[in-house]
Formats: C-alpha cells, structure tokens, sequence
C-alpha cells in the first residue's frame, strides 16, 4: 500500500484541525468543539505516524528499535476513546451524566495507554519489524499482551460506537442521520481490520503463517475506516455551510429553463456580472427576470388552457404537484404564443397588452386594464423551480400536453387579452387573500356599470347569486 494513502489524509485533517484553531482559541470552554479538534489532531497523527517511512523514522531518531509500536498503539487507543466522548458530548443529555460518562470513558483509555507502554518496557523486542510487528512478536512474553490489550481496546470501542451509532440513527434524520451512517460503516471496517488482525495473530500461535492477513489487507481496511469515521464527524459542522453556498447555485440552475423561455419577453439582462460573483446574487437577478417576464405575460395567459393541461395531466397519471406545474408551464407557452402574435399584429413595441398607452390617452379612450401576476405563479421559488422543471426537454412535458390538446382540438386561444387577469389558482388561496380578494371584486362590481331594473319583475324578488367556481 502507497505511504501517500497515509500521507494525504493526515494533511487533510491537519488543515481542518487548523481550521478549528480560531474558534478553539475563541471559546476554549466550549467541550464539543474542543472535542472535534482533539479528534482531528488525533486522526492527523495515527495517519502519520502509522506510515512505513514514519514508523523508521521515529525508530531511528530515538535509537529504540520498535519504539514506534506503543506510540502508534496509543494515538489509535485515544482516537478511539475520543471518538466515543466525542459521540456521548454530540448526543447530549443532561450535563452531569455526560460529564460523567466522558470522565469514565477517558480514565479507561488512559489506563490502557499507560499498560500499553508498560508492557513494552517489560518486554523484549530487539529486531525491527517496519510491517509486521504484531504476528512476529505475537508469542513473546509481554509483546503478546501489549499487542492483544490495544487490539481488545480498539474492539470495545468499535462496538460501543457500531451500537450507539446506529440506535441514534433511528430516531434522527438528514445530515445528521448520514453521519451516523458514515461512522456506523467506518466502525464495522475497524471490526473487520480486528478481525484480520485477530486472525494473524491466532495463525501464529497455532504454528502458520496468515501474515497477509495483517500486513497486505488490514492495513487498507484500517486507512478507509479513518477516513469514513472522521468524515462523519466532519459533516454536520461542514454540511450546514456547504448546503448554505449550494443553495441558492442549484436553485440558480433549477430556474434555467424558465428564464430562458421567457427570453422573448425580458431580454437577457446586459449588465455584466463577474465570474466571482454570488450565488445569491445571480439567483435574484433571474427571479427578478422572471417575475418581469410573468407580468408582461399575465394579459395574455388564459385560465382555461391550465384548467385543460391540469385535466389532461391528470387522468395521465401525474400526481397534484406535477400536473400543476405542468398546466402552469403550458399556461406560459400558450402566453407567449399568443404575445408573438400580438407582436406580429397590432401590438406596439413595448405594450405586451396589444395597446398603446400613450395614443389611447391622447384619443380619450380607457386602457384596458393591466393584471398584476397572480400570487404563486412568481411568489413562490419552490412553485417555480417545478414550473421550469415542466419546459425541460426538447419538447417539453408541458410542450407535449398543449400539443395534444390542439391535436385533440380541446384548446381554443383566447380571443381578447386579458381573459385570464384574475387567474384563479388550482389550489385554494389562504384565508386573508381570499377575503380581500372577494371584496375587492365587490367593491369592482357595485362601482361598475350594472344593468337596469326589469319593471316586469317585483322589486322585492332577488335572484339567488351564482356560486363560485370551485378551485
């Protein structure tokens, strides 16, 4: 196995541990960050010094063959006990029961670092062994020990943290859940790699030799647990700040066949942006390009071509959500169509109503009336992310269902701009809207021009009013 599998992950995880530094020095007190720095310096140095060149290093520095073994054997004894600490501060509870329970787990891994050393004081090993270390003193007096105590140390930890791990996992979700999961796996691999050694070590007392099993396989089983444990603990703290800078770039991107449909009425902005710009600035520029496009369109969108889609989409099968955005994209297709011909026709050139403002003033006439867009066609992001997931493809969901409505001659084009001005949504508004809504178009219909009374007819007789058209 290449020493730079060792080398590479040691100075990842000593750049994050320098990345904790700051906040450690900022609130020394705080035990969970505490915590996670000590994991990742700990982490750094197991990679390190568990490296072929490391181990000769040290070895020769110090002028004690095989000195390396118990310092190698306690880095990975403290990670381990850390990691258990770490995971009992990152549950919580109460206070004093957490202090107690990390007090207990940091006694016993000391005192087995402590025997770990002794042990190799009292014993004897003359000959350096770079590699395979725990199956050639596998049989010598107080090696044996030293070797089996680190081993049964690294087991009671790996399976306090497969069983805490995945009890935790149950009850909890997202981020979190996957951490869990992360460590869960990490932890079952170091099972594995005590299994191995296990095994090597047992074939040597029984007079073989299944040195492999230690030297060429658990070696890379141990690499990979690390780093799958230490990226567990790594992702709630980093995965909040990477969801928060990805956010707004895959909202960005969601919204591109949208804002490039609606080209034809709002231009692509020439404003230059530069390459290091913000992903929150880029993601508003394009709502606001949108909700621009949404309200020159809203004169000519009609509520009958979504009532049809949304029908059609329907009995195909769709669920609620989908047939709704895909009868609000064929709403917008069916919209521009209809502006491309009024641009062709009478339209002038920067009315998307058909009228000319300014000449109609002049002339005395009434505009008509310029709908704003309708609330959840551009208020809502998540309810236009699946709008412009309808005009994906070439062609479109939505493309397809207009098509097949005009194949089926189902879709009639409004004649007069402005049918669908009031645009009714599919769900139901909430409360308050609906409230006002219903008295301002009372307030329209007392003001407007009314019919005059039928003289035949008692004036005490009122027809019952119409009911409303359900949603």
């Amino acid at each position: 196995m290449s020493d730079l599998s060792f080398y590479c992950p040691a100075g990842l995880l000593l750049v994050a541990f320098l990345c904790k530094v700051p906040g450690l020095l900022r609130a020394p007190r705080e035990l969970l960050q505490r915590s996670v720095a000590t994991l990742l310096a700990l982490s750094s140095a197991v990679f390190f010094f568990a490296a072929i060149p490391s181990i000769a290093w040290l070895n020769a520095v110090t002028g004690i063959p095989n000195v390396a073994a118990p310092v190698v054997y306690s880095l990975l004894t403290a990670y381990s006990g850390c990691c258990i600490i770490l995971l009992i501060r990152w549950r919580g509870g109460p206070a004093a029961s957490t202090r107690r329970a990390s007090r207990w787990c940091l006694c016993i891994y000391a005192s087995v670092i402590a025997g770990l050393c002794g042990l190799f004081a009292a014993g004897d090993a003359p000959v350096e062994r770079l590699r395979d270390l725990d199956t050639y003193y596998a049989t010598t007096p107080y090696m044996r020990e030293m070797i089996c105590l680190y081993l049964t140390a690294h087991t009671v930890a790996a399976l306090v943290m497969t069983s805490l791990c995945r009890r935790w996992s149950r009850s909890v979700h997202g981020l979190l859940r996957t951490s869990l999961l992360l460590i869960y796996v990490g932890y079952l691999l170091s099972l594995c790699y005590d299994g191995l050694k296990y095994a090597a070590i047992g074939a040597r007392w029984a007079g073989s030799d299944w040195d492999v099993l230690s030297t060429d396989i658990a070696r890379p089983i141990a690499s990979l647990s690390s780093l799958l444990v230490g990226a567990g603990f790594m992702l709630p703290l980093a995965g909040r700040r990477i969801i928060t800078v990805c956010r707004p770039w895959a909202s960005f991107l969601a919204l591109g066949p949208l804002r490039r449909v609606l080209t034809a009425v709002v231009p692509q902005d020439a404003v230059w942006l530069s390459p290091f710009s913000s992903g929150e600035l880029r993601l508003m520029r394009r709502e606001s390009a949108i909700h621009d496009g949404l309200v020159r369109l809203d004169p000519y969108l009609d509520d009958a071509v979504r009532t049809q889609v949304y029908d059609h989409a329907r009995a195909e099968g769709n669920s609620r959500g989908t047939a709704m955005a895909t009868a609000e994209a064929a709403m917008v297709i069916d919209a521009l169509r209809s502006h491309a011909s009024a641009a062709k026709g009478t339209a002038a050139p920067n009315s998307p109503t058909g009228w000319d403002d300014g000449v109609a003033v002049m002339a005395g006439a009434a505009p008509p009336p310029v709908a704003h867009c309708r609330p959840g066609l551009g208020d809502q992001p998540i309810q236009l992310a699946a709008i412009s997931r309808a005009l994906r493809g070439r062609p479109s969901t939505a493309q397809r269902s207009l098509d097949a409505l005009v194949r089926a001659g189902r879709h009639h084009t409004a004649g007069t701009h402005g049918k669908a001005a009031a645009f009714r949504q599919l769900t139901p508004l909430p409360a308050g809207l609906a409230q006002e809504r219903a008295a301002a178009e009372t307030s329209a219909h007392t003001a407007g021009v009314t019919e005059p009374a039928d003289a035949t007819k008692p004036t005490d007789v009122t027809e019952p009013p119409t009911p409303p058209r359900e949603s």
